[in-house]
């Protein structure tokens, strides 16, 4: 897949984009669609949230 293809949030103004239109610091992405693009802060939330979880486990 392209990256003109791929769908992006930026960060700056909370839209979603197609394609790299955003400065790369300003970027989440790439998503295969505009609605993975759409939910990218939650998507982090539960990455994040997982990760956590995992070195809480680790550590115990």
């Amino acid at each position: 897949m392209r990256d003109d293809d791929q769908w992006y949030y930026c960060v700056t103004d909370g839209t979603v984009r197609q394609g790299k239109e955003s400065r790369g610091l300003d970027r989440m992405g790439p998503y295969p669609d505009r609605a993975a693009a759409e939910r990218a802060l939650e998507i982090a939330k539960e990455r994040n949230r997982a990760a956590d979880e995992s070195d809480e486990e680790w550590r115990n």
